[in-house]
């Protein structure tokens, strides 16, 4: 009798076990392949946070590929955004709502409308930007709640930035089972592609159709992720907001990189990669706050990258996949040329000048001001221009002459309105949110902005107005939403934008004449103008 009682007590106690742990679970739940998770339920949307894809990048780690995430038991809960990426607060206007900042960092965030696990819904897995310096994926204006709704499965992920991200070094490449280093970053976001290859079913999600997106180092991102042989057969579409590695200057290559890397150890006394790795997190970012942008450059390591982007592109090595691409009205401000001067047309040419040497009377015949009244408006393109906005076209331009599949370009005009009253003594930042005024001095509200700055369409495309109440958003600026995130979603369910109820979109026809969607007020797709602009800069562009 003992011996068939001690294996019913056994059965009843783990039962009981069992039992208890699945009564303290009160939300969602769902298997991947590393362990259960339980998130939480929001108005019919599934929402799992923290989801780590990747092991903690610390210790003997950091700096190296990504690694597989360890297994777990019982139910993990998801329902908090994960630590953000180590960065500095450049950007006062963040807005966070991550569990702290930690080395630790690589978590990504899900959204489904999913009611099973064969649902095979699209998917969208969206990369913040902030200068591969700054963000993260739990800022209100990437929350994918409004995609959700629309039917597709939406993700944000976190990656490693600055100094953790994209720092290389001659020790860390000998090291390297690839012989590379640099762009761990890079490295990060494929690994969470990859993981949402092999686990999105159970959210709901189809493997076979992930869209990746982002804005600004979002789109930078994108454009690397389709050049990478890690993944660029992983993916069916992609997004680019403002941005890509097909620049007016070349992506780094490993030597230089590691030149960057060595100059930095040695400016704070470290010998080598031991004594680099044993530093505390928050010291070797401190390390960093007086490097100038752009100190640990993408590379060309040989391995995330077997060729500089731009060749993989000439070459039609990329994925072969749907692009959906474009950027703002006014990316930069005139000022980068005008510093303080007025903005006339002798300091304009004078600023012109100043860049191109000898080439400014061909600069000055494609950026031309015939009176000082138009210098407001061709500067800002010219300084978009450098800034972003050519490297947006050359993406698009080199996809749709080397790419089999369509290529949809835009042109982002709407300007935010005016800040809401309650926000006080602020000045609007970048990043869509504000930085304050500390001074006792009432300033006045700023004049009303002429075009759609950097960054000031993630709201619009990504159905988030209502998570900024910074601007006080018109009617007509939820118009502009609802067309511009229609034309997402019908391009991430598809491959293409078009659909019910927005306007016709034309995909970029070399042969024919270039069409692109303008979108504001009045969306609509009207002739490519100003090419000569883009041809210019084309041949000042560094091999």
């Amino acid at each position: 009798m003992k011996k068939i009682l001690a294996p019913l007590i056994i059965v009843m106690l783990l039962s009981q076990g069992v039992l208890a742990q699945l009564n303290n679970v009160n939300g969602p739940t769902v298997k991947t392949k590393n362990g259960m998770l339980e998130g939480t339920y929001v108005s019919g949307i599934e929402e799992f946070k923290g989801v780590p894809y990747a092991a903690p990048p610390v210790g003997k780690f950091r700096w190296r590929e990504p690694q597989p995430v360890k297994n777990w038991t019982g139910v993990r809960k998801a329902k908090k955004f994960g630590p953000r990426a180590m960065q500095l607060p450049v950007f006062g206007d963040m807005d966070f709502r991550s569990n702290g900042m930690s080395e630790d960092c690589l978590y990504l965030n899900v959204w489904t409308p999913a009611k099973s696990a064969t649902a095979k819904l699209p998917v969208l897995v969206y990369f913040y930007g902030g200068g591969f310096i700054a963000g993260d994926g739990s800022e209100p204006r990437y929350d994918g709640e409004a995609m959700s709704r629309r039917g597709i499965v939406a993700i944000t992920v976190n990656y490693r930035l600055g100094v953790f991200g994209f720092f290389s070094y001659p020790e860390l490449t000998k090291k390297s089972p690839h012989h590379a280093s640099g762009n761990y970053g890079l490295l990060d976001e494929a690994a969470a592609i990859k993981w949402v290859k092999e686990n999105i079913a159970a959210f709901g999600g189809d493997p076979n159709k992930i869209t990746i997106g982002g804005e600004s180092a979002g789109s930078f991102s994108v454009s690397a992720q389709m050049a990478s042989p890690l993944s660029r057969n992983l993916i069916a579409g992609a997004i680019g907001e403002s941005g890509s590695l097909l620049g007016l200057t070349p992506t780094a290559s490993l030597k230089e990189a590691e030149d960057a890397g060595e100059k930095f150890a040695k400016g704070i006394n470290k010998n080598s990669l031991d004594a680099l790795r044993d530093m505390p997190a928050e010291d070797l970012l401190n390390a960093t706050s007086k490097l100038g942008y752009g100190s640990f450059p993408v590379d060309v390591d040989g391995y995330f990258f077997p060729q500089s982007p731009l060749k993989i592109f000439q070459e039609g090595k990329q994925a072969h996949v749907p692009l959906l691409v474009g950027w703002n009205s006014g990316e930069m401000n005139y000022r980068m040329l005008l510093r303080a001067d007025a903005p006339t047309v002798e300091n304009f040419t004078n600023a012109v000048k100043k860049i191109y040497g000898d080439k400014a009377d061909e600069a000055l015949k494609v950026y031309h001001a015939s009176n000082d009244a138009e210098v407001i408006p061709v500067a800002t393109a010219l300084a978009s221009d450098l800034f972003i906005a050519y490297s947006t076209w050359k993406w698009s331009d080199a996809a749709s002459k080397t790419g089999t599949k369509p290529v949809y370009r835009y042109f982002f005009a709407r300007p935010r309105p005016q800040m809401r009253p309650e926000m006080g003594n602020a000045q609007a930042g970048l990043a869509g949110g504000i930085i304050k005024d500390s001074s006792a001095k009432k300033t006045p509200p700023p004049p009303p902005a002429t075009g759609a700055v950097h960054s000031a369409e993630i709201e619009y495309a990504l159905g988030n107005l209502p998570t900024n109440r910074v601007y006080d958003w018109q009617p007509d600026d939820y118009e502009v939403s609802t067309i511009m995130q229609m034309f997402f979603a019908n391009f991430i369910k598809t491959g293409n934008p078009n659909g019910l109820g927005v306007p016709h979109w034309p995909a970029v026809d070399n042969k024919t004449g270039v069409e692109v969607m303008h979108i504001n007020v009045n969306t609509k797709a009207e002739a490519e103008t100003h090419h000569d602009r883009y041809l210019f800069m084309n041949q000042q562009a560094k091999e």
